[in-house]
C-alpha cells in the first residue's frame, strides 16, 4: 500500500512502519528545525531528541485529533516540548557539550548551568517581548514566580476574571507569534 497524505495517520494507528517513514520524509525537516531552535547549545543531543519525537509520535498517534489541529502543528508541538524537556534534563548533567565558539571545550558544571539558564531566560524574554508590559508581568508572576492568581489580583488591583482573560489572550498571542 502506498502511504500518502490521506492515509498516513490511519497507517500510523495500525503501526505501519512505512507511515513512520512517510512522517520522517514529510515532517522531518520541520521537526529538526524546531529542535535546533529550542536546543542550540545541546547540538550533540539533537539527534536523540529527534528520535524521541518520532517515538512519541509512534506511541501516541491515538492522541492526535485532526479536528482540533493539523498534524504539522501537532508534531511541531511535540518537538518543541521534547526539546524543552531535553534542555531541562541536561541542565544539571555534567556531560561535555558544544556551545557556539566553545567547541570541544569542557566547561565546569556550574558554568554550563549558568549558560543554559541564560539561554532559557533569553528565549523566554524573546517570546514575551510581544506582550504588553502588564500582561508580561502577570504571566511571569503566575507561571515563573508561581504566585497565586489571588495574590497577583490583589497586588495589581485587577479582578481575577480579568487576570484570566489577560492570560488567555497573552497565550493566544504567543501561539500566533510562534505559529504553533
Amino acid at each position: 500500500m502506498k502511504i500518502d497524505e490521506d492515509n498516513f495517520i490511519d497507517q500510523l494507528h495500525m503501526k505501519n512502519e512505512d507511515a513512520l517513514m512517510y512522517v520522517i520524509d514529510e515532517y522531518g525537516g520541520l521537526v529538526k528545525a524546531v529542535i535546533r531552535k529550542n536546543m542550540p547549545c545541546l547540538k550533540q543531543k539533537q539527534e536523540e531528541c529527534f528520535n524521541d519525537v518520532l517515538l512519541s509520535v509512534w506511541e501516541h498517534t491515538d492522541s492526535f485529533q485532526p479536528e482540533n489541529n493539523s498534524f504539522r502543528n501537532w508534531i511541531a508541538a511535540i518537538a518543541k516540548y521534547k526539546s524543552i524537556d531535553y534542555m531541562r534534563k541536561h541542565r544539571y548533567e555534567s556531560e561535555k557539550f558544544v556551545y557556539d565558539e566553545m567547541e570541544d571545550f569542557e566547561l565546569p558544571v556550574q558554568d554550563r548551568v549558568e549558560i543554559l539558564d541564560n539561554e532559557i531566560s533569553a528565549r523566554t524574554e524573546e517570546l514575551l517581548s510581544v506582550l504588553k508590559p502588564r500582561d508580561r508581568e502577570i504571566l511571569i508572576r503566575i507561571y515563573a514566580d508561581e504566585e497565586p492568581v489571588e495574590q497577583v489580583s490583589r497586588d495589581l488591583n485587577i479582578k481575577k476574571p480579568v487576570i484570566y482573560n489577560r492570560i488567555s489572550r497573552a497565550k493566544k498571542k504567543l501561539r500566533m507569534q510562534k505559529g504553533v
